[in-house]
């Protein structure tokens, strides 16, 4: 990458409101990032969809962050991540740095947990996936993984439904499950979840520790930039906001989240 490519912006894409908790943290982390972000809510959760359609919606999301000239294209959604990372990598080549949620976490739990039993909660399409599993195994530090699909989770935080009764009687529910018997620690599979992590804590009550990706993520993202000298001098502009769908709760979730008005520009994948 050339010098000049400090100027350039971040690109984060996500299926909904879920990757607006990486942005947070990658704003708090990294305030002189300019940074653009594709919320992809007319197809949204990914965590059911093909991965061949979210390959699809990947690409096409892709081919709008390298308009705007992106530097670094992270993709903030667990289900994308394990679907599309190597088929976005292999597309975007050499114009832009492409990250996923997934790594910066698996290195975590390496340095952390070896000899543990560690708890994983994601999509279908994550958890399906064995996306966690392989990377884990490959780590060889003897860490069991135990998996649980949620899926009732990341559409019940689309619509509203956190810190409330509502989800924390789905949230038990789920926990409460025999397959997570015994866990040390709780990986989040899904970036729409650390909206609902405090009742997850609440629920384990201190003996479980319950991993955020979007810290990791954004500690990650500015380790990249360092090593590739292209961390930003200053800032250069406002966050951008695109999405595939316009609606009023997704507005509403974005200027929640950052705390101040935000324009949010309506970008169809397909006209």
């Amino acid at each position: 990458m050339k010098a000049e490519d400090w100027e350039r912006p971040i690109g984060i894409f996500d299926s909904g409101i879920g990757g607006l908790t990486v942005a947070k943290a990658i704003k708090k982390h990294l305030p002189l990032e300019q940074l653009v972000y594709f919320g992809d809510t007319a197809h949204l959760p990914y965590g059911d969809k093909s991965t061949a359609a979210i390959q699809a919606y990947s690409i096409k999301i892709c081919e709008l962050l390298l308009k705007k000239n992106c530097k670094i294209i992270l993709i903030a959604c667990n289900s994308a991540s394990a679907a599309a990372y190597e088929l976005v990598r292999e597309y975007v080549g050499s114009k832009a740095l492409v990250l996923n949620v997934i790594d910066p976490v698996v290195a975590y739990v390496g340095e952390r947990f070896a000899g543990k039993t560690i708890g994983l909660i994601g999509t279908k399409q994550t958890v399906l996936s064995n996306v966690y599993e392989k990377k884990i195994d490959d780590l060889d530090r003897h860490i069991q993984l135990k998996s649980l699909a949620t899926p009732l989770l990341a559409p019940m935080i689309e619509e509203g439904f956190f810190n409330n009764t509502i989800s924390e009687s789905v949230i038990q529910t789920y926990l409460s499950d025999p397959a997570l018997d015994g866990i040390e620690a709780l990986i989040l599979g899904c970036t729409h979840y650390p909206l609902i992590k405090d009742q997850i804590a609440t629920f384990y009550g201190g003996s479980v520790e319950v991993l955020d990706a979007s810290e990791l993520v954004a500690r990650h993202v500015g380790q990249v930039l360092a090593k590739n000298g292209i961390a930003a001098e200053r800032l250069l502009g406002p966050p951008h906001f695109y999405v595939s769908d316009y609606t009023v709760s997704f507005e509403a979730s974005t200027q929640l989240f950052f705390q101040e008005k935000v324009h949010l520009e309506h970008y169809p994948l397909w006209e």
